[in-house]
């Protein structure tokens, strides 16, 4: 069996479907996966180092407002994938393309669909992308994490498995969390908060952080510490500006590798809203603070954030009000541990710890089905 995954632009899109790439491996060892991506993002970095093939298209995602001259060139940019896309295709017969969203899916989906090879989606956010939501139609699956969904798919197509995640992801225990201080080289004596801005990083998260650093006392004061995710595209900024102020109570870095231990350590999240990072802290179980991206299309991290906020799993912040107000929410739910406690236990009724197993085996019967139609 050979299957194609296409997607990326951001981890939010990797990593899911690098998950779904995996469960496909454990349910068949033999099955053949090529990945397709976006030249040039972090998907051609990231796929290969999972163990997977990849190739790049010249895929862009749309400007806003959609009438920006810019997308004349992204649109014949978007041909150009086509015909890269219908030749990937030709080449590599795939007997099922499987489609995580994002502007590198848009192709590939559109090319397979079009040849009778049978499509699976997976729609991550509770607000559907531009690409899924043009491609609905012709998926034989779409697989949804959240309810609703029914407004922008076919509702007799829609399956509820949640978001895949990364394996190493769980509700940590107690000994887990002094794992991560070590790590961290943070004390277990103190509170922790875990500010992460996404693989790419947050300016936002980073200023409030560079406000709290640079007022001489964070919150809490010496009984409070931080782990921060300032990301790849402000390491230098945050590496000049962390000169001079080097605090035991702040651990940074670009990137976190060990993703379980940092979650393991805190007693707080402060996050974006990306899908797949509600997922993950969902199956954690932790007391989060979303500060959803006012830059996203249709504005889809709100939606996702107010799912759990609706049902007390998690507290909200605007982004625009982050600057003043954000550390002072995140001071009075340290000072609450029944409120925090409240936060953990809802949004675990979220976790779909088996969902990316779930895609692959929809994603098999797909390819299977479609596989005795050719014959």
């Amino acid at each position: 069996m050979k299957a194609i995954i296409s997607g990326g632009g951001t981890g939010g899109h990797i990593f899911p479907a690098i998950s779904i790439a995996n469960a496909m491996k454990q349910l068949d060892a033999g099955v053949e996966i090529l990945f397709v991506g976006a030249t040039g993002r972090m998907e051609m970095e990231r796929v290969p180092a999972a163990g997977y093939r990849i190739e790049g298209i010249p895929a862009k995602g749309l400007k806003r407002p959609l009438y920006s001259p810019a997308n004349i060139l992204i649109a014949i940019d978007y041909v150009k994938c086509l015909f890269k896309a219908r030749k990937i295709l030709k080449r590599f017969k795939p007997d099922i393309a499987i489609g995580v969203g994002g502007y590198a899916s848009a192709a590939i989906v559109a090319a397979a669909a079009k040849k009778g090879i049978p499509v699976l989606l997976q729609e991550q956010n509770s607000f559907a992308g531009l690409v899924n939501r043009k491609n609905g139609k012709s998926a034989g699956k779409i697989c949804v994490a959240y309810e609703g969904m029914e407004r922008f798919f076919p509702k007799e197509k829609i399956v509820i498995t949640g978001n895949p995640v990364r394996n190493d992801i769980r509700r940590p225990t107690a000994e887990q969390r002094l794992e991560g201080l070590k790590y961290y080289n943070l004390s277990p004596e103190k509170k922790t908060i875990f500010v992460v801005g996404g693989s790419l990083g947050c300016r936002t998260l980073n200023e409030c952080m560079k406000k709290e650093i640079e007022s001489g006392g964070l919150i809490g004061g010496e009984n409070v510490q931080f782990i921060w995710q300032c990301g790849k595209y402000y390491k230098a900024e945050i590496d000049s500006f962390m000169k001079g102020r080097e605090n035991g109570n702040v651990f940074y870095s670009d990137f976190i590798q060990r993703m379980d231990l940092a979650y393991a350590a805190a007693d707080i999240v402060i996050s974006r809203a990306g899908a797949g990072t509600i997922s993950e802290l969902a199956i954690a179980g932790k007391c989060t603070i979303f500060v959803p991206s006012p830059m996203v299309a249709e504005d889809h991290q709100t939606h996702n954030a107010m799912a759990l906020v609706k049902k007390d799993a998690a507290a909200i912040v605007k982004d625009s009000a982050a600057l003043e107000s954000l550390m002072n929410v995140a001071a009075g739910l340290l000072e609450n541990k029944e409120k925090r406690e409240t936060l953990e236990k809802n949004i675990l009724e979220f976790a779909k710890p088996d969902a990316a197993m779930q895609i692959a085996r929809y994603c098999m019967e797909l390819a299977s089905n479609g596989a005795k139609r050719r014959e």
